[in-house]
């Protein structure tokens, strides 16, 4: 016999981090939602075996990543390149950091962070977490982003993603961003 209702979930509900945008932001990538490290440092890949920040420095290295110490500059390196960083989820219950535990999700505000993104040309979803609401995603963009913004789903660097290589992914991130000129 099933259960009138669903047991309530016993996961913490969690809070995102805020859009990493400015006016240059050609290429907005999304992740699903920070992990527990990411949310700790309150920095986005924050995971020192994730790939992310890595595979940005191998893409650009005539121009050095600053250091995960100074995450602040981090961001401006990251808006100096025509990216920017936030999540399909602005909040969620999840235990642990893996995208499967992620319950009772709220979307994040598309049309809103658009209004101030004059220059968007893609939303880069980085994993199959965050690109399975790239229609949702869409969608808040209204009829004028829809119609001019690109949707492209990307491996995702999280260390979870083992079977692709670390080269693997730097090649497809690097073939997608120099779509858009970024590279």
């Amino acid at each position: 016999m099933q259960p009138l209702h669903p047991p309530l979930s016993s996961a913490p509900r969690l809070a995102g981090l805020p859009p990493v945008v400015g006016p240059g932001t050609r290429v907005l990538v999304l992740g699903s939602f920070p992990g527990r490290a990411s949310l700790v440092a309150q920095q986005y890949y924050g995971h020192p075996q994730n790939h992310f920040w890595p595979i940005l420095a191998a893409l650009w290295p005539q121009h050095p990543l600053p250091g995960r110490e100074d995450y602040p500059a981090r961001c401006r390196w990251l808006l100096a390149r025509g990216l920017g960083l936030w999540d399909v989820y602005a909040a969620c219950e999840r235990e642990g950091s893996l995208d499967a535990s992620i319950r009772n999700a709220q979307i994040n505000d598309f049309a809103g962070l658009l209004i101030g993104l004059p220059g968007l040309a893609a939303i880069a979803h980085n994993g199959g977490e965050s690109f399975r609401h790239a229609r949702a995603v869409r969608s808040g963009l209204g009829p004028d982003g829809q119609a001019r913004i690109a949707s492209l789903r990307l491996p995702s660097t999280s260390p979870a993603n083992a079977s692709w290589s670390f080269e693997k992914k730097l090649n497809a991130w690097a073939e997608a961003l120099a779509t858009f000129g970024l590279v």
